[in-house]
């Protein structure tokens, strides 16, 4: 572990030991058991484990509680100094589980049922990745909404 991974600030410090107190990073850490995907300290207290290979979820990287949980393909985005967006992105979601606990999941899974409703796909409107930045995550912005372009409306001029 690097100096820089051993120095956390105060809120890398309270998202962590909440995450450990609510039971999500140990969540996390079972997941990577059931992967089979071997964990390391990460930066900002996060642990991170690469090499999920199994088919669900689908996204490139996930954290349960402060486990952050990755395919091979992204593994460069998760070794880097300076922390890469992709990283700081999953970070944000550790900071959302400290909040909500393992309730996290079954609002993150309603959020991404909302969101494929509204837009197509489950991240666009999704507010947990609003709130972690989609561009951060890799997903595209959401559509913007025909009421809120005066071109497309049909009152506009009225």
């Amino acid at each position: 572990m690097t100096q820089e991974q051993r120095r956390l600030t105060r809120t890398q410090l309270v998202r962590r030991t909440l995450n450990l107190v609510n039971g999500s990073t140990a969540a996390g850490l079972l997941a990577a058991r059931v992967g089979r995907v071997r964990v390391r300290p990460g930066p900002g207290g996060l642990l991170l484990a690469g090499g999920w290979e199994l088919p669900l979820p689908r996204a490139a990287a996930f954290t349960v509680g402060n486990v952050v949980l990755y395919r091979s393909r992204v593994a460069p985005a998760f070794d880097v100094v300076p922390a890469s967006s992709l990283l700081r992105h999953e970070a944000r979601h550790s900071s959302q589980y400290a909040v909500l606990g393992l309730a996290f999941l079954p609002l993150y899974f309603a959020a991404a049922g909302f969101s494929k409703l509204r837009t197509g796909d489950p991240a666009s409107s999704n507010i947990f990745e609003l709130l972690a930045g989609l561009a951060d995550g890799g997903y595209r912005p959401p559509p913007s909404s025909p009421h809120r372009d005066d071109r497309k409306c049909p009152n506009r001029g009225a």
